[in-house]
């Protein structure tokens, strides 16, 4: 066994799982010469919600961000996730908007893209891998981890195999949620370690409270790398601490090779950012103990939140078990589709529907129609024809890949916001989040300065 490598994810997940993904770029450039310095396999440094945060909350450029990064980070790749068709929006795009997004990434300073989607359905991935290969980036193809009657090795080993035959450079176990257990991470790595030849990393989020347990179990099982955080931003709903699980394995025949005294200085310069998040309220010690509802219910901690709140608005929080029980049977009836965005708000608030309206499927949201429909892909299971029929009568579900029936759109785009176009990034910020990209573009002008020319003398009016 060589040694593990280590992907860090402080500048991305760990932030976005605890504080909302509000680290900005001036938080995190100081020290990313000290990082890239320390021998991870990755940094983990863009994509997923960090790319509508910079717009929406933060005010900045994130292609700004990434090529900053770039420039400090010489020697370690730099990773990105990636939604597969939807890109880091909330919709599938065209395959030309997919191929510029990827081409963009790779431009600016990504290496390595990992891709999933929500349903893992291979043919949503598709246009991303390839753009990847093009551009010569390390396709990372990821499985969207779940349990469920139907989510067993077998059907994930099947699917890794389907990745690998796509053109995936490396497969990640994506577990979002955080479900995946010791023992069962021990037999799942060494399937899927026996049937593909290219390398197997792990993500988790230590929300259940098994993580560190589960990836020295899927280490011993022979899994490549895997996803860690620094201490002051680890655990809770982020991952397992870098710096402990690179002690327990030193000296051992998967030393990662870190020095810990690097680490140390590193979690010291992270230490006061999470002592200001906790201050200010953007930490909540709510996402930073064990949940084991988690591993009972097999919902992620967000989602869990995210109910208790819904049921709040509708006074109706004495009916938070029924809810619970319920969402396995939405579950079901869709398909048996993993939790994860934005299929767990599909089925959470679709639960709550059945729950409050006390009578199943008595209301139904346009996304649970979409997903009937196959607007959002093939799902795990085939959807039975008398749901089908309850839910979108006779209309005909879509059988081919959604993103077949979307028509060219960059260059519309490129037309719709060219007045605020400062980089050919810009088109590719307006698409995925219009309204809130053109505050930004607003807001980057700066104040407004005219030129006015009297009698040959030109002044300026602010």
């Amino acid at each position: 066994m060589a040694k593990v490598g280590i992907t860090e994810t402080v500048l991305r997940d760990a932030h976005q799982s605890l504080i909302a993904t509000r680290m900005t770029t001036a938080e995190m450039l100081p020290i990313i010469e000290k990082m890239d310095k320390v021998g991870y396999h990755s940094l983990e440094a863009w994509g997923g919600a960090t790319f509508d945060s910079c717009l929406r909350f933060l005010n900045e450029d994130p292609w700004d961000r990434l090529r900053q990064i770039k420039d400090k980070a010489k020697k370690t790749p730099l990773q990105m996730l990636f939604r597969g068709q939807n890109i880091l929006g909330y919709r599938h795009y065209a395959d030309d908007v997919v191929e510029y997004f990827v081409q963009k990434s790779i431009a600016n300073g990504i290496n390595i893209i990992r891709i999933f989607d929500a349903l893992n359905d291979v043919r949503n991935l598709q246009t991303a891998i390839n753009a990847t290969k093009k551009e010569g980036g390390h396709v990372q193809a990821a499985i969207s981890y779940t349990i469920s009657p139907v989510h067993d090795i077998p059907f994930f080993v099947k699917l890794a195999k389907e990745y690998e035959n796509c053109g995936a450079d490396s497969i990640c176990i994506k577990d979002m949620a955080g479900l995946l257990i010791p023992y069962e991470a021990e037999k799942l790595v060494k399937e899927l370690k026996k049937e593909v030849k290219v390398p197997i990393q792990l993500h988790t989020h230590y929300t259940s409270g098994v993580a560190s347990m589960t990836y020295l179990k899927a280490i011993e099982a022979g899994v490549d790398v895997v996803d860690c955080a620094m201490s002051p931003l680890a655990m809770g709903t982020s991952q397992p601490a870098t710096e402990p699980l690179v002690k327990a394995l030193e000296g051992t025949e998967y030393d990662t090779g870190i020095d810990i005294d690097a680490l140390t200085e590193i979690a010291d310069y992270f230490r006061p950012l999470r002592e200001k998040s906790l201050e200010s309220g953007l930490m909540s010690t709510k996402v930073l103990g064990v949940d084991i509802n988690t591993l009972k219910y097999q919902v992620p901690g967000g989602m869990l939140s995210n109910l208790v709140s819904q049921l709040k608005q509708q006074n109706a929080e004495d009916k938070f078990e029924e809810v619970l029980k319920e969402i396995p049977r939405v579950r079901e009836d869709l398909g048996w589709l993993p939790l994860v965005t934005p299929t767990s708000q599909i089925v959470g608030t679709q639960a709550v529907l059945n729950v409050l309206m006390g009578e199943r499927y008595k209301m139904v949201s346009k996304e649970t129609k979409g997903i009937v429909r196959g607007e959002y892909g093939r799902t795990p299971v085939p959807i039975s024809d008398d749901f089908r029929k309850k839910i979108i009568g006779d209309e005909e579900p879509i059988t081919c890949r959604p993103a077949d029936n979307i028509a060219p759109e960059l260059d519309k785009l490129k037309e719709q916001c060219k007045e605020y176009m400062q980089q050919e990034e810009d088109v590719l910020s307006y698409a995925l989040f219009d309204q809130v990209a053109t505050k930004f573009f607003e807001y980057r002008k700066g104040p407004q300065v005219k030129e006015v020319d009297i009698n040959s003398v030109t002044i300026q009016e602010v």
